[in-house]
């Protein structure tokens, strides 16, 4: 069983909550996890995600998600913050819909969570095809 704790500073908080909760699920159905799970989902703004990415990765402009694996229990998997201003910006800019756009950043950090990452080519690759399994499945489209 997978568990979400999930914080948002957003007026539309049950959208988005269905959003996060559906497309967690599903990828931890699809990646066949049998052990339960902790993750926590934070919602923020630019300034917010900003301010993190300069603390956490010397990089001082906003992202659209930062996830903070957790080595250091085996439930508690990690931390993903996403950037709703990114959501929107980048749902627009690549034709997606929101919800599509914040389907796919919390699945890409609830995997960055699992240790996987897209540092190398073959790690890209894997990183990849695992994103679009989950959210193929979904009801969230491009």
């Amino acid at each position: 069983m997978i568990r979400i704790n999930f914080v948002n500073q957003y007026d539309n908080k049950r959208l988005y909550k269905k959003i996060v909760t559906e497309v967690l699920k599903k990828g931890y159905k699809e990646l066949e996890l049998y052990e339960d799970v902790i993750i926590s989902v934070v919602l923020v703004d630019n300034p917010t995600i900003q301010e993190l990415n300069k603390q956490y990765r010397n990089i001082d402009k906003p992202t659209d998600v930062l996830s903070f694996e957790n080595d250091s229990d085996i439930y508690e998997i990690g931390d993903v913050f996403i950037s709703i201003d990114k959501v929107q910006e980048q749902a627009k800019d690549l034709a997606h819909s929101f919800e599509y756009e914040l389907g796919f950043l919390t699945v890409h950090g609830f995997l960055h969570c699992l240790g996987y990452d897209h540092i190398e080519d073959l790690d890209e690759v894997e990183m990849t095809i695992k994103q679009n399994l989950i959210m193929k499945d979904t009801k969230y489209t491009r």
